[in-house]
């Protein structure tokens, strides 16, 4: 299945292949406070549609993962990364999916605080 995602303002959107089943809910400074529910998937599953000028990019701590914002509104809609194999990933904030009910997808809570 493809579920389509944006930004906030709708500058930024996307597509992802797949069912999310099972979202993380990281603890650590960044996502506790923006209250993100991540979906990682293989990057090649991610297709950015429009708005790519329309991004910066945010890294912090170890700089591993490449968050994504849109210039306007200042939404997160996601990130790219690699997973510990190395593979290219992309890290969906499955809020801003358009057609996904949150309450029926499984929190994993992560420790990000501890890394």
């Amino acid at each position: 299945m493809t579920h389509t995602g944006t930004c906030h303002c709708g500058q930024v959107s996307f597509e992802v292949e797949g069912e999310p089943e099972e979202v993380m809910e990281c603890n650590c400074s960044h996502c506790s406070r923006k209250g993100f529910l991540l979906w990682f998937i293989p990057r090649d599953k991610f297709k950015l549609l429009q708005g790519a000028d329309s991004l910066t990019t945010y890294e912090f701590n170890k700089h591993i993962i490449a968050h994504q914002f849109c210039k306007t509104c200042s939404c997160q809609a996601f990130a790219y990364g690699k997973d510990r194999s190395g593979a290219e990933m992309a890290a969906v904030n499955a809020r801003c999916l358009a057609d996904i009910d949150l309450s029926s997808l499984k929190r994993i809570p992560v420790d990000g605080r501890s890394f």
